[in-house]
């Protein structure tokens, strides 16, 4: 069933990001720059016999799949947000794209560690001016990528992990286009080390330092991508978002009469979406609809579910403290 049978009174659950459609189309523009540019460069290194250009053009392959994965997500999503058949919606699509595209950053990573080591020990000619070029030319595709694709909000935070506040922004966050944005950095990261390497290795001849700059480039984009698969794998298995909003909504229940929560779910459904199931036990039992009116200031709450449950074991007890 599809939301055109829907009836006026049912609900919908279309929990999307605020601006998925925008955030598709900076998506695919820089997929068509970074797919342009991959096959630029490949016509280019056979023509030439530039193995810089070749190497750089199937590196910049990897990632234009990561963009086509991230493109792909946003229409399924949008196609099928209002599918009956999924219960809370497509708003997790994005979510399980930008796990795979940091299972695929690992991949990446794992490659340039091993050509790295595998040059280190065996070192090869390097043509350093023209691999430059192609340097320069990588990096000037991924910082003008980078622009099209940069949030409004700042992702030096996006990739913390270890601290409540980042929880509480990331179920705002949207993991699709960050991990586009992040596939974008990973190839400028790669770009600036290797210029500073080939820089080096052409005026003190320091050839080892490529090979090692690669090594230091793998580390980071691993980094990279075990935040992105921590964050993400935790929606996904619909971890608590955030210890925030979980006491945002006991003290707003438990702050009226003698209302008690015995059981609380709160996760992630969407970008800015959180879902809630609330059992409420109270002496002074209202209808579901004035809880959820009690939850109202909480704007991330999407979609809420109240149980209500009269104690008639116990006398009253005193107002609950706020927590």
């Amino acid at each position: 069933m599809h939301s055109d049978s829907l009836a006026p009174w049912q609900k919908r659950h279309g929990f999307l990001a605020e601006r998925q459609d925008r955030n598709a189309r900076r998506t695919m523009v820089v997929l068509v720059l970074t797919f342009v540019t991959m096959v630029g460069e490949i016509i280019a290194g056979r023509m030439f016999g530039s193995m810089a250009l070749l190497a750089d053009g199937w590196h910049m392959g990897s990632h234009a799949a990561a963009l086509g994965i991230a493109v792909f997500a946003y229409a399924y999503a949008r196609r099928h947000a209002e599918n009956s058949i999924y219960t809370f919606g497509t708003g997790k699509v994005g979510d399980l794209a930008a796990f795979s595209s940091a299972l695929l950053l690992l991949v990446i990573a794992g490659l340039m560690a091993f050509e790295s080591v595998e040059r280190l020990l065996t070192p090869v000619a390097i043509d350093f001016r023209d691999a430059m070029i192609v340097a320069v030319l990588g990096l000037v595709v991924n910082l003008a990528s980078a622009v099209i694709l940069k949030d409004d909000h700042s992702h030096s935070h996006e990739l913390s992990h270890d601290h409540d506040h980042g929880h509480a922004h990331a179920h705002h966050e949207d993991h699709n286009m960050r991990a586009a944005y992040v596939h974008v950095l990973t190839d400028a990261l790669t770009s600036v080390l290797a210029i500073v390497a080939l820089a080096a290795g052409l005026l003190w001849g320091l050839v080892w330092l490529d090979a090692a700059m690669g090594i230091v480039g793998a580390a980071i984009i691993v980094h990279w991508a075990v935040g992105l698969m921590r964050n993400t794998g935790r929606i996904l298995l619909d971890a608590e978002p955030s210890g925030t909003v979980t006491a945002a909504v006991r003290k707003a229940i438990e702050g009226e009469a003698d209302n008690r929560i015995a059981d609380l779910h709160v996760w992630r459904v969407g970008p800015g979406h959180l879902a809630a199931v609330v059992t409420v036990v109270t002496h002074a039992a209202r209808t579901p609809g004035h809880y959820k009116k009690l939850l109202a200031g909480i704007a991330s709450l999407s979609h809420i579910t109240v149980e209500v449950e009269r104690c008639c074991d116990h006398p009253p007890h005193a107002q609950a403290s706020v927590r």
